[in-house]
This record gives structure tokens, C-alpha cells and sequence, in this order.
């Protein structure tokens, strides 16, 4: 795959990511959290009961100066136990309220952070407990933890395995060690082999490597080695982001900044030019967005399949699963509702430990929020839209009722980014079109406003 960079500079932008629709940015702090509630505990229980479990593990033993997650300092192993005591309790008040046919069965779990492998091998093997205690955790359950490397000890991983995680997501971030040294997070080559290592000894079948591109010092030298040396350990997947500066928001940002060595825009494209070119080559298929992984990997077959999802975790093939996510900051979803927990450790655990939901944001979806969440889902994950199918499904004529969003379409198509279809009823997302797939997407966001002050990342 060959990267037109003029193209790229044209179509950077800011746009949502779209792991939503609508966004995160659109939930609201005077919801009715009780109407919300019901829709979750009704959309549940038309699944079968079956959910997926997302738990925010949010410690971390040293704060890295690029993060732009929400986090809490690892104060000794006391803070992480009162944690799960508050996880625990959280988890007993949703059940209570969700529940309607019976236990809530878990297809799905994804452990994010934070850095849970900040965890102790004690308070790992606690939190499974209190997963099948309170859950029925399905035999073939998909289990999914985000690790550091430098903190993933052989103990550590081992515990996870117990839990029946078969699959990590590694924080590589960057090899080159003066950006890791500028970045507050040195963890040389060899850290990280032997942490992939220990997983396959472990029995893990998947492993993915993050990395961030737009970093301190880096360049397409740097970066051409970083990749050499990544791909040599064999990841199933990578997930590569571009490096968000906001030190507005991230005050600890303010020290790459200081570095003076932050790539130009300029820079930033050609790396991103040499990540897909590089993983294209070494036989990864480009998913769409930030995604890459192995030509046998089921996310691979199910694009192929038109069977993917997108949901806060990224690509998936088990994201139309109703979300119950536990701990502080995170966002549970169904079918029709979205609701979001305190984002203060402090305030979080406060309500929790009166026996009191920690939900202050919250939306519940009107028709149209649904229909246009499904355009924009068939964008992202099947890389095409039929009109007439998409019609058919809404009872309407979709070509006449989104006229002036396909008409949007129309210099994307000029610039090959999709092709129309032989009788103009849809459209397919080309090759060179998967760069640029969230601004595809964008005409069909009712509530994006271009106009108006950023509130998203560029897109590219």
C-alpha cells in the first residue's frame, strides 16, 4: 500500500473516531440516569443476557509524560485493594439493577487502564473471584488485558491466564531509547521480548503492540528501526495512534514540549507513511483506521465477512455486545443507551462506598441517533454502504432522505477514496481509502460541526 501524502495533508482534519455514535462528546450530565438505566436493563436482556464486562484498572507505577488516559499514581498496594473492594460493590448495584431474566452471562472481558498489570498477582486472582461469584463467565469467554511490559512479570501474566485472558495488548509505544527516555518510559527491546515471550509460554494466542508516532526525537530513521524490531517478535496485531498533544487537558504533556524535539507536521506524515507502508509489507492487513493484524486473524476474516464491529475498545468481532463497564471513567453501552462513571478517583470510589450508582453522564438514543449509528457502523466496519439495503432496512428512500450527506461524498470520490457503485445505489471504500475511513464517515454525524472550535484530534 502506497501512502499519497499529498492526499493525506488535504484530508487532515479533526473528526471523531467514531468507537460511538454519537460521541462521548454528546453525553449529557442532566440524563435521566433512571430512563437510561431501564433501556440498558431492556436491551440486556433482548441479548440473551449474554454482555461484555470492561473493567478500568486505572494505576500506574510511573506516569508516562505522553498519556492521555485517565490514570491514578499506584500509592502501595492498600489504594488498588480499596479499589477492588469499590469494583466489587459496583459490580453487586449494577447486577441488581440490570438483571432481569436471570445472571448475567459474559462473552467478553477487557481489563484497561491505567496499567493493570500494576495489579498484584493476589488482587488479580481476587478480581476473578469476584467475576464468577457474582457472573457466569462463559467457558469460551473472551478475556483481553492491556499490559506494560516493564511491570508484566512472569507472576503477573501468570495470574491473568488464571483469570483466562488469552489475549494482551502491550504498550511498545517506541524503541528508539532517547524518545523512550524523553517520554518517562524506558523499556529497551529486550524487556519487551521477554514479556511477548512469557506470554506465549503462558498460553496467550494473541498479542497486539501499540505504538504512538509523533514523539520526542523520533524520526523515519528511528522509527524505520523500531518497526524492524517489532515486527521480528511476531505480534498478531498492531494499533498504531498518532500522538495527541493537548497539555490543556495533560499538564505533564507540557515537558515534551519542552524537549523541543516534537516532529512538524510534515514529519508526523511521513512517519505514518512509513508504519503502513513497513506493516503492509511485512504482510499485515490494514484494517482501517489505526488496525493492522495477520492475514489468519479473525478480525481480518471477519472484514472479509462484513461481520466486524467498532466499539470503545477499538475493532471487534463481539462489539455489538451490551457493554457493562466497571470502575472509574468508564462507559457502559447497549443498544440504546450510553452512560458514563465519575472521572475522580476520589469522587468515584465516594459514591460507590455509599451504595450509590457513580454514573454523571449519560444519553439515551432517539431513532435517528440509531439509524445513522448503523450508516456510519457499515462505513467503519464492512467499508461500504448500500443505499437501497440501508433504505429498505429504515423504510424509506435513503438516497432522497441523505441527499445532501451523499452529495458530501462526492470529492472523496473525485480523490479515489471510494468508489461508486455500477448502479449508484452505494459506495465501497477503496485501498487508499481505509486512511482516510472516519472522514468517509463524518457526513452522515449529525452533530459534527466543522464550523465550530475542534473538539477532536486531526484525523489523520
Amino acid at each position: 500500500m502506497n501512502v499519497d501524502l499529498d492526499l493525506v495533508k488535504k484530508y487532515n482534519v479533526p473528526a471523531p473516531r467514531y468507537t460511538s455514535y454519537p460521541t462521548a462528546l454528546q453525553f449529557k450530565t442532566d440524563e435521566n440516569f433512571e430512563a437510561v438505566e431501564l433501556l440498558m436493563r431492556e436491551d440486556i436482556a433482548r441479548s440473551g443476557n449474554v454482555v461484555s464486562i470492561y473493567i478500568h484498572i486505572p494505576f500506574c507505577r510511573s506516569l508516562c509524560w505522553y498519556c492521555g488516559c485517565t490514570t491514578v499514581p499506584c500509592k502501595g498496594d492498600s489504594a488498588a485493594d480499596d479499589y477492588i473492594d469499590c469494583l466489587e460493590k459496583e459490580l453487586a448495584l449494577r447486577c441488581a439493577r440490570l438483571e432481569s431474566s436471570g445472571k448475567i452471562h459474559v462473552a467478553q472481558i477487557h481489563f484497561g487502564g491505567g496499567t493493570p498489570s500494576a495489579l498484584l498477582p493476589r488482587q488479580i486472582d481476587r478480581i476473578s473471584a469476584i467475576l464468577r461469584e457474582r457472573l457466569i463467565v462463559e467457558p469460551d469467554a473472551e478475556i483481553s488485558v492491556e499490559l506494560d511490559p516493564r511491570t508484566a512479570s512472569r507472576e503477573i501474566i501468570e495470574a491473568f491466564r488464571r483469570l483466562g485472558c488469552t489475549r494482551a495488548s502491550l504498550g511498545v509505544q517506541d524503541l528508539n531509547p532517547q524518545t523512550q527516555a524523553a517520554i518517562h518510559r524506558v523499556q529497551p527491546l529486550p524487556v519487551v521480548a521477554a514479556c511477548v515471550r512469557n506470554l506465549r509460554e503462558c498460553g496467550f494466542t494473541s498479542v497486539n503492540f501499540d505504538l504512538i508516532y509523533g514523539l520526542p526525537y523520533q524520526t523515519v530513521e528511528t522509527f524505520q528501526k523500531t518497526l524492524t524490531e517489532t515486527i521480528a517478535l511476531q505480534p498478531d496485531r498492531f494499533s498504531v495512534f498518532s500522538y495527541a498533544h493537548v497539555p490543556w487537558i495533560k499538564p505533564q504533556q507540557k515537558l515534551l514540549e519542552a524537549t523541543g524535539a516534537l516532529p512538524g507536521p510534515d514529519l508526523k506524515l511521513e512517519l505514518l507513511k512509513t508504519i503502513i507502508e513497513r506493516l503492509c509489507a511485512a504482510s499485515y492487513v490494514y484494517i482501517g483506521l489505526d488496525h493492522f493484524a495477520r492475514p489468519d486473524d479473525e478480525l481480518v476474516q471477519a472484514l472479509r465477512e462484513r461481520r466486524l464491529q467498532r466499539n470503545f475498545q477499538g475493532y471487534s468481532t463481539h462489539a455489538g455486545l451490551p457493554i457493562v463497564a466497571l470502575g472509574m471513567s468508564a462507559i457502559s453501552q447497549s443498544a440504546r443507551a450510553f452512560s458514563q462513571n465519575e472521572k475522580d478517583y476520589a469522587r468515584y470510589c465516594e459514591l460507590i462506598s455509599a451504595g450509590s450508582m457513580a454514573t454523571v453522564k449519560a444519553l439515551a438514543l432517539t431513532e435517528e441517533d440509531l439509524r445513522r449509528r448503523e450508516i456510519i457502523s457499515k462505513i467503519m466496519c464492512e467499508l461500504q454502504l448500500d443505499f437501497v439495503a440501508a433504505g429498505t432496512r429504515f423504510g424509506f428512500d435513503f438516497k432522497k432522505r441523505y441527499a445532501a450527506e451523499i452529495a458530501k461524498l462526492a470529492p472523496l470520490q473525485a480523490d479515489g477514496l471510494i468508489e461508486p457503485f455500477a448502479d449508484g445505489n452505494g459506495f465501497r471504500v477503496t485501498q487508499k481509502g481505509r486512511l482516510f475511513i472516519r472522514l468517509i464517515a463524518l457526513p452522515f454525524d449529525a452533530y459534527f460541526n466543522p464550523a465550530g472550535t475542534p473538539k477532536h484530534a486531526k484525523s489523520i
